[in-house]
């Protein structure tokens, strides 16, 4: 059964940052690729930032420069630290991992931003 459970999201004032962590059950952890989406009211949910295995990254154009994704397969945790955030960084983000063909998400994390 693979767990994902995301931690870090509140209310935050625009140009602040805030660091989302997602813990995930075991053994997986360290051979699969790892994301971060998120998802707005009445949007739909978009690619924010991805590590591989191998530690590569990708970023959504909108995040560029100002998140950094980042894995500790000894924790079995993946961190997204969220600077300069803007209100338009406003939604629930997910952690979501991607095994044999499944995806699998967690439950999300509210992530507001203020003007």
């Amino acid at each position: 059964q693979v767990q994902l459970v995301e931690s870090g999201g509140g209310a935050v004032q625009a140009g602040g940052s805030l660091r989302l962590s997602c813990a995930a059950s075991g053994s997986i952890f360290s051979g699969h690729p790892l994301g971060w989406y998120r998802q707005a009211p009445g949007k739909q949910r978009e690619m924010v930032a991805i590590i591989t295995s191998g530690f590569y990254t990708e970023y959504g154009d909108s995040v560029k420069g100002r998140f950094t994704i980042s894995r500790d397969n000894d924790k079995n945790t993946v961190y997204l630290q969220m600077n300069s955030l803007k209100p338009e960084d406003t939604g629930v983000y997910y952690c979501n991992t991607f095994i044999l063909g499944i995806d699998y998400w967690g439950q999300g994390t509210q992530v507001t931003v203020s003007s």
